[in-house]
């Protein structure tokens, strides 16, 4: 069972998670002192059945059991001191999200369980209680118009085989593909092959075969990172990052608002993605590496 010290027990104790499909990041938010961070594995329920889900939030649960027992020996109370748990996620769509719900209140029966996209997450942690455009760039890529609180527009990204254009799986597959197509120089292609020691077949195999080919197209990013001041790189990472703002942020039709971004690819390749923005007219605003921080600024704001 959680237990907490009851000199930090407080009606507005909450729980706030950031899910993605590869990691969750819960933030335990405490009115009087700073609260902890910690991960878990991801949560998609698109992906996950439910007893994978369980498994994972079970594994929160000790560890905010076991964080607040080394802490806080004494006056100990139960888990019902939470008020809220609000959980943002990679695969909540209106269907699918109720299956998270049910097992977070399974295990948290007196809070108010919310459960939304992981899209609204990042446009509340980027944009906080202002209009904006908000774009994830990870392993996937997402983007919505945004009104303050609420998301008022959404172009499908439509995932890395239709669409996801600048993300990291669809970085790698371009470059894959360059290579094993002999569309780069000379030397890049013999460093990517000193590196991975891939060759077509294998390709196609974990494309085409593996259950998580996004991921693995996407751990080809850090050779991008290690390599980006060659000339073929840079116009790869250019043509990738100037077509998702094409592709996708020119119609919402409101160029005039900023562009804030979260996520890996963002972070890291930041200066290039600056570029492109302004090859395609769009003003940067802010540039997370992850959501947690911007969201714990929101909801404590609220």
């Amino acid at each position: 069972m959680i237990t907490f010290a009851s000199k930090y027990i407080d009606k507005h104790m909450q729980i706030l998670v950031d899910s993605g499909s590869t990691k969750t990041t819960w933030s335990i938010m405490l009115p009087a002192v700073n609260g902890f961070q910690f991960h878990t594995e991801g949560i998609n329920p698109v992906r996950d059945n439910v007893e994978t889900i369980r498994d994972v939030v079970a594994k929160a649960y000790s560890a905010i059991d076991a964080e607040f027992l080394c802490g806080h020996a004494s006056s100990l109370v139960g888990s019902n001191s939470f008020e809220q748990v609000h959980f943002y996620g990679a695969g909540c769509t209106p269907a699918f999200s109720p299956i998270v719900a049910d097992v977070l209140r399974a295990f948290f029966p007196s809070a108010v369980i919310k459960v939304d996209s992981d899209m609204l997450g990042a446009a509340r942690a980027l944009c906080q209680h202002e209009a904006g455009i908000a774009c994830i760039l990870g392993t996937g890529a997402n983007s919505c118009l945004y009104d303050g609180a609420n998301i008022v527009k959404q172009v499908s990204p439509l995932g890395w085989i239709l669409g996801d254009e600048g993300s990291g799986a669809v970085l790698g597959r371009t470059l894959l593909s360059d290579v094993l197509k002999g569309q780069l120089p000379e030397h890049i292609i013999e460093a990517f092959q000193e590196r991975y020691h891939l060759d077509a077949a294998a390709a196609i195999e974990n494309v085409y075969r593996s259950p998580q080919p996004n991921r693995w197209l996407a751990s080809f990013v850090p050779f991008i990172a290690e390599h980006r001041e060659e000339e073929s790189l840079q116009l790869l990472l250019s043509s990738q990052f100037r077509a998702f703002f094409r592709r996708n942020l020119k119609s919402y039709n409101c160029e005039g608002l900023p562009v804030h971004f979260v996520g890996s690819i963002a972070w890291y390749f930041k200066s290039e993605l600056l570029a492109a923005a302004v090859a395609e007219g769009f003003s940067i605003g802010r540039v997370l590496r992850n959501p947690i921080e911007g969201l714990e600024k929101y909801h404590r704001s609220k």
